[in-house]
């Protein structure tokens, strides 16, 4: 029961700064690719931010140089650093992960519940 759990969403002003963590549980015998995602109401689900299995980062162009992702493989957690967060950055954040279950050759694809940040002007 491989699931991802995100927490840290809040409401904040813009210009504020806001961590994003999202941790993995259950029968995982290893995490690739990791990753943010953004869905604001009416828009449809875009990247935010990803970074692979040996620390590579990729980040849309909304983002760069105010977003930093991180992640934790002892943990098996990834954090999404946010600063100078603007009204634009609203929206429901979404982790996702590339995994490999524990006695399975097969990488599946796992999405967190989401959680919501909401930056005020």
């Amino acid at each position: 029961q491989v699931q991802l759990v995100e927490s840290g969403g809040a409401l904040v002003q813009a210009g504020g700064s806001l961590r994003l963590s999202c941790a993995a549980s259950g029968g995982i015998f290893g995490i690739m690719r990791m990753g943010w995602y953004r869905q604001a109401p009416g828009k449809q689900r875009e990247l935010v931010a990803t970074i692979t299995s040996g620390g590579t980062t990729n980040y849309a162009d909304s983002v760069k140089g105010r977003f930093t992702i991180s992640r934790d493989n002892a943990k098996k957690m990834v954090y999404l650093q946010m600063n100078s967060l603007k009204p634009e950055d609203t929206a429901v954040y979404y982790c996702n992960a590339n995994i490999f279950r524990d006695g399975d050759h097969e990488l599946y694809n796992y999405w967190g519940q989401g959680t919501q940040v909401t930056v005020s002007s």
